[in-house]
């Protein structure tokens, strides 16, 4: 009898799930669940603030506009959230230049927030242009690729400012742009549940699960803050509640089987509560917060007004 992938520390070897080996697939699922408690112990009160619907519609656009992968936007998106977050907290960190208070009509924090807006959109493009770099499956966006759209946006840009401008990023971040994007945790999540159960549609699910990813990061703000109230049962949660609800938020592994879950409802909603049941061995996440995650999320894509909760 086949042995299944659980969320367990010591795995069982020697099985074999497709192209890829039991030892690889149980590899990439450590590592997934490390990775993302690790992000979890150590959030910043700003996680998030770069994630807003505008700005993720513009990276999902840019990457469809070049026909790069997927995958390349969701990994930009974590790129300019984690450049943002060390650009500003060096900024801020760096003492005011001299006289710049009785030089300039505005403080020192508005002179900065000023500079950066009118850098915003080459760091933004910046960052796809890295991730499309990183990608094993899409083609790199050139430099006079690069200058030509950006010229026709009506940004002025030379190749020296594309390159100055991936350069900042690159020395802000230590030049470790590697890290797990919910898109990764969906494919990964999906590998497994399909060696599990060999009858699970993965390549239909995996189509499926794109959109649902990409309505579910395009309706956020909305969607998490419908799950909160649900969480708490409360029409208005306390600050202390919003501010603990942040490892929720931020929490791809949940992301990820949420997405899968609403996917099978879906496509076979006969088979919706054996899948949550595996997510939930696979991941050691409760089957409440997952179907929690999965109702709300249903109830966004079909405009439902009154809120969903699970039973």
């Amino acid at each position: 009898m086949a042995k299944r992938f659980l969320y367990s520390p010591s795995l069982s070897k020697g099985l074999q799930f497709g192209a890829a080996s039991f030892d690889l697939l149980s590899d990439f699922l450590i590592n997934l669940n490390n990775t993302n408690k690790d992000k979890l112990n150590n959030l910043s009160k700003s996680s998030g603030d770069f994630k807003h619907q505008n700005l993720i519609e513009c990276i999902f656009l840019i990457t469809e506009e070049f026909r790069l992968d997927p995958l390349v936007g969701y990994h930009a998106t974590e790129i300019l959230e984690r450049f943002m977050m060390k650009h500003l907290e060096n900024l801020f960190t760096t003492p005011t230049p001299q006289g710049a208070a009785a030089d300039q009509p505005k403080n020192y924090e508005d002179l900065i927030f000023e500079q950066l807006r009118e850098k915003f959109t080459l760091i933004v493009f910046s960052c796809v242009q890295l991730a499309s770099k990183l990608s094993l499956h899409s083609h790199i966006i050139d430099n006079n690729t690069a200058v030509q759209f950006l010229h026709s946006m009506g940004h002025r840009v030379s190749k020296q400012t594309l390159l100055e401008s991936e350069l900042m990023i690159l020395k802000s971040l230590e030049f470790r742009l590697t890290a797990p994007n919910p898109l990764t945790y969906v494919e990964i999540l999906l590998e497994v549940l399909g060696h599990n159960d060999s009858s699970t549609p993965v390549e239909r699910l995996d189509q499926l699960c794109r959109h649902i990813l990409q309505f579910t990061c395009l309706e956020r703000t909305a969607i998490y803050h419908s799950l909160l109230m649900t969480t708490t049962q409360c029409l208005s949660p306390s600050r202390e509640q919003r501010e603990k609800f942040l490892t929720v938020t931020e929490d791809y592994m949940l992301l990820g089987v949420g997405i899968i879950a609403v996917a099978t409802y879906i496509l076979n909603i006969s088979k919706w509560e054996q899948v949550v049941e595996e997510l939930s061995h696979i991941t050691g996440i409760s089957r409440t917060s997952i179907m929690d995650f999965a109702h709300v999320t249903l109830m966004h894509i079909t405009r439902t007004s009154s809120p969903v909760t699970s039973t």
